[in-house]
């Protein structure tokens, strides 16, 4: 059983799988940050310095707080500006990894486009050595 799951973990596919899930957490992180600490700011004072997140309904009369972090505190709170932002980051998130996509497209098609040329097989290679051997030669 041992040397089964061996093989199975040591597989091709789950090791790239393995390889594509942490490349990809440590993008989303990357990406993640461009939008929070990037974008978003860029997005809140172009909307006249609204942070989106701080946007909630309140669910409980015990709820007095003006911001999202203290109401949860306090009692049930729809927390639809939160929810906003998330929904803003994954659009910019899925915007980016299309680009991202998109290039890397383009140049595996320039890279089909211009291919290595064909080595040529064995006996032509020694009858075009032949060929400028006797070319060679004085007459």
């Amino acid at each position: 059983m041992l040397e089964e799951f061996k093989k199975f973990a040591l597989r091709g596919n789950v090791v790239d799988l393995a390889v594509g899930v942490i490349i990809g957490a440590a993008f989303g992180a990357i990406v993640a940050s461009l939008v929070g600490d990037i974008i978003m700011p860029i997005v809140g004072a172009v909307a006249g310095g609204l942070d989106f997140s701080n946007y909630f309904i309140a669910l409980s009369k015990n709820v007095t707080a003006t911001s999202y972090v203290e109401a949860k505190k306090q009692g049930a709170v729809l927390g639809y500006g939160q929810f906003l932002t998330v929904a803003i980051n994954f659009v910019i998130i899925a915007f980016v990894l299309f680009l991202a996509i998109r290039l890397i497209n383009k140049l595996k098609m320039q890279q089909d486009a211009n291919p290595a040329p064909a080595e040529a097989p064995a006996d032509v290679k020694l009858l075009t050595e032949i060929r400028d051997l006797l070319a060679r030669r004085p007459a």
